[in-house]
């Protein structure tokens, strides 16, 4: 089976400026190359699924984070870059750091048997590396592009991508 790519918290939230949790303006930078990775993905036969962030009013997640994501809200919509890549059923709502918790995400893959997971978005060291770890408890085979991950804190992207290959064993290209 051609490969599953999880695009993770692409979102308005995010990405957009004048959010709480906006990841700032070097993050914006990844999305004309998760867009390329899309179009090389869905040209090969993968399948595309959006990891959104939908959180309610009084998630206790917001003990650790300001209020960001809610649903009803447009914070948790897929950034307008890459709705061409929306369908009706390729947005999985999470309302946790790892796509795979309280999700139907396994079962989805369960089904289409990926060769290898290709995960991209933000953020590198929270949503990235918790669904990358769940995917490699999981023993799917992952890839995480550079090019195509961001998060707050240069500092912080950089142990999570070194963590992601030494520790979890994903393939960071």
């Amino acid at each position: 089976m051609p490969n599953v790519v999880l695009v993770v918290d692409m979102v308005k939230g995010f990405l957009e400026p004048g959010h709480n949790l906006y990841c700032g303006d070097g993050a914006r930078e990844i999305i004309a190359n998760v867009q390329r990775l899309l179009e090389r993905e869905q040209a090969a036969g993968s399948e595309i699924l959006f990891i959104s962030d939908h959180h309610d009013p009084d998630d206790l997640e917001f003990q650790v984070f300001p209020v960001h994501c809610v649903k009803g809200t447009e914070e948790p919509n897929v950034i307008p870059e890459l709705e061409p890549f929306i369908t009706a059923t390729n947005v999985v709502p999470k309302n946790r750091y790892s796509g795979f918790f309280n999700t139907d995400l396994a079962q989805r893959l369960d089904g289409s048997k990926p060769d290898k997971l290709i995960i991209c978005g933000v953020c590198t060291d929270i949503c990235v590396l918790h669904t990358t770890a769940d995917a490699r408890n999981r023993d799917y085979q992952v890839e995480v592009p550079t090019d195509c991950v961001a998060t707050f804190d240069p500092g912080a992207h950089t142990w999570a991508l070194e963590h992601l290959e030494k520790i979890l064993g994903a393939k960071v290209v």
